[in-house]
């Protein structure tokens, strides 16, 4: 198998790769690269979990770990999870004013039945948003269940479903992880009091 069919590219570098290289080109290995994993945060007790981004990652445990060091360093927060990018099932993107439940249609029901979570997407630009959780026996059939109960009102522009059983939580054993995040005053601008110190310093000058 080879990855080019033509040296034509708008990628100068692609251009200058020399042809027998690129005819025999082959497929990545498996397990080549880290895999891909979805973080979400909650950064206070009653407010729901947010998309913050991705880390590379051979697993979901270490995934946890890179996600806990790469997101939660400059803030505090409550929990995290994370979830393989595979598990994440995600509906159309609308645009303009349609409704991304306007596309979700009746699957069928189908068994075994499961828990999935559902994150709605606000605003164009914006982050996902837990939302709530249905069961339901497919994804497709949960995005169907949530737009019974969990549409509301507000425009939603992309939906995603998880299986509840693909989400890597913060357990209660997790928990001295956050030990190491106390608030961080000294890197808020404000813990330095600039403006004071100007303040006093013009006035001992002005004497």
């Amino acid at each position: 198998m080879t990855l080019f069919t033509s040296m034509n590219s708008l990628d100068p570098r692609v251009n200058r790769l020399p042809i027998d290289k690129v005819a025999n080109s082959s497929p990545k290995a498996a397990l080549d690269q880290f895999g891909t994993f979805e973080v979400f945060v909650q950064a206070k007790e009653g407010k729901p979990f947010q998309h913050e981004g991705i880390v590379h990652a051979p697993n979901i445990e270490m995934a946890y770990v890179l996600a806990k060091e790469t997101f939660t360093r400059r803030f505090t927060c409550i929990s995290i999870y994370v979830t393989d990018t595979r598990s994440v099932h995600v509906s159309a993107m609308t645009e303009g004013t349609n409704n991304a439940y306007e596309n979700i249609n009746d699957s069928g029901a189908s068994e075994p039945k499961t828990s999935y979570e559902i994150y709605h997407l606000l605003k164009r630009g914006k982050q996902h948003i837990h939302v709530g959780s249905v069961t339901a026996g497919s994804p497709d059939e949960a995005m169907w269940r949530a737009k019974a109960s969990l549409a509301g009102e507000k425009q939603v522009f992309n939906i995603w479903a998880i299986r509840t059983d693909d989400i890597r939580f913060t357990t209660t054993e997790d928990k001295d992880l956050w030990l190491t995040l106390p608030e961080k005053k000294f890197r808020d601008a404000s813990d330095y009091k600039g403006g004071d110190k100007l303040k006093a310093f013009l006035e001992s000058v002005n004497k």
